[in-house]
C-alpha cells in the first residue's frame, strides 16, 4: 500500500522578514513537523528559481556526457565522498547494516571549497578536494551560486530549530562553523539499454540521512517515499520549494524528540507513460568531525531520560559513508527509526 504523505509546509518568509512573534510562530510549526515526520516542504526561502534551474540543468548536462568522461572524475577513495559514482555502484541500505541489490542511480559529489586553514588541515580526510569535469564548463559556477543561496536557507532553518528547542538562536549555526557539507547531484534515469530491476531493487535503497539537515531540490517526478506508521508514503517535490528532512545525528542530539525518517526512491512502473527521469540535488549538513554530540539538555526530563551515549560525529559519518559507497555493512548504527516522542 502506498499513500501520499501530508508533508508539513513551512513558509520561511515570516521568519526571514518578521519580528520575534513571527519567528517564534515559524519555529513552532517547525517543531511540530520535526516531531511528526521529520520531513517538510519549505517555501518563502528567497532562492531565485533561475538559480535552482541552472544548477539542476548543469548537473543534468554532466550526467548526459559519455561514460568515459564521467568516469574520469571517479575518486577511488570511497571515504572521500567526492566525484562520480556510476549506476549500480552503491547501496544505501548498507549504511543501516542491511544488504540489498545495488541502487539504480548515478551521482556526482562535491564538498565545500573554502577549506583552508589549520582546522581543515587537521581533518583533511573529511574535506577532500573536489574533482571537476572539463564539461560542462559552467557546472562549477552554477553549483557555486546555488550553494551560496542554499547555505542561507540551511542557516535560517538552523536558527528556527534553535528557537524551537529554547536555545540561543545561533546555537546550531555556531556548532556548525566547520560543518561537513556535501552536495550530491543524483540522476535516476532508465535508459533503453538498461535491464529491468531485480526483485527488491530500488532507485535508492531505504535509508535515513546521516547528519543534521538535508535540503533537497528535485524534479517533481514520482519516486520519493517515506516510511511512516508501517506504510510507504509518496512525497511530492514541488517546483519552487525545497523538501527538507532531518538526519540521524539531529535525532540523537534531540533525544528522538525529532525524528530521522526512513525513506527511499522507487523505480517507475514498467508501463509508466509520464516522465521517468528524476534529477535531484541534495545538500547534506553534517557536524564538524571533532564534535562530540551529546543530548541537548532541553530534550531530557524525568519522562524522557537520555537515550544515547555521546558520539564522535566524524567517526559516525565515516561508518555511514563507507556503508553505502564501499558496500560495507554498518554495524554501529543505534539510532531509532521508529519515530520520535511527544
Amino acid at each position: 500500500m502506498r499513500t501520499t504523505l501530508p508533508v508539513h509546509p513551512i513558509d520561511l518568509a515570516p521568519f526571514r522578514t518578521g519580528g520575534p512573534a513571527e519567528r517564534r510562530a515559524v519555529a513552532q510549526l517547525l517543531d511540530e513537523a520535526c516531531r511528526d515526520t521529520g520531513f517538510l516542504v519549505v517555501t518563502g526561502h528567497g532562492v531565485p528559481q533561475p538559480t535552482c534551474d541552472a544548477a539542476l540543468d548543469a548537473f543534468g548536462a554532466f550526467f548526459d556526457r559519455p561514460d568515459h568522461e564521467k568516469r574520469s572524475v571517479v575518486v577511488e577513495d570511497p571515504s572521500a565522498n567526492r566525484g562520480y559514482s556510476a549506476l549500480g555502484e552503491e547501496g544505501l541500505s548498507y549504511s543501516r547494516g542491511e544488504e540489498s541489490p545495488r541502487d539504480l542511480f548515478e551521482a556526482f559529489n562535491v564538498g565545500s571549497e573554502d577549506t583552508t586553514g589549520e582546522y581543515y588541515e587537521r581533518h583533511r580526510s573529511f574535506y577532500a578536494p573536489n574533482t571537476w569535469p572539463p564539461e560542462p564548463v559552467h557546472l562549477r559556477a552554477a553549483w557555486r551560486e546555488y550553494d551560496r543561496a542554499v547555505t542561507e536557507v540551511a542557516d535560517t532553518i538552523l536558527q528556527a530549530m534553535a528557537i524551537a528547542l529554547d536555545l540561543p538562536e545561533q546555537w546550531f549555526v555556531e556548532r556548525c562553523e566547520h560543518a561537513i557539507i556535501t552536495t550530491r547531484a543524483i540522476n535516476y534515469e532508465r535508459r533503453a539499454d538498461t535491464p529491468d530491476p531485480v526483485e527488491g531493487q530500488m532507485r535508492m535503497g531505504a535509508h535515513t540521512d546521516y547528519g543534521i539537515l538535508t535540503v533537497l531540490l528535485a524534479d517533481d517526478v514520482p519516486g520519493l517515499q517515506v516510511f511512516r506508521d508501517g506504510v510507504w508514503h509518496a512525497v511530492s517535490t514541488p517546483r519552487g520549494a525545497f523538501v527538507c528532512n532531518l538526519g540521524d545525528m539531529l535525532a540523537r542530539w534531540t533525544n528522538d524528540r525529532w525524528i530521522s525518517t526512513l525513506h527511499r526512491v522507487v523505480p517507475p512502473p514498467a508501463d509508466s507513460s509520464g516522465p521517468v527521469r528524476r534529477r535531484s540535488i541534495a545538500r547534506f549538513l553534517d557536524c564538524p568531525p571533532d564534535l562530540v554530540v551529546e543530548t541537548i539538555p532541553s530534550c531530557v526530563d524525568g519522562e524522557h531520560p537520555a537515550r544515547y551515549e555521546p558520539v564522535n560525529a566524524g567517526e559516525w559519518l565515516r561508518a555511514k559513508v563507507l556503508g553505502s559507497r564501499a558496500l560495507q555493512l554498518n554495524e554501529s548504527d543505534d539510532t531509532s527509526i521508529s519515530g520520535g516522542r511527544s
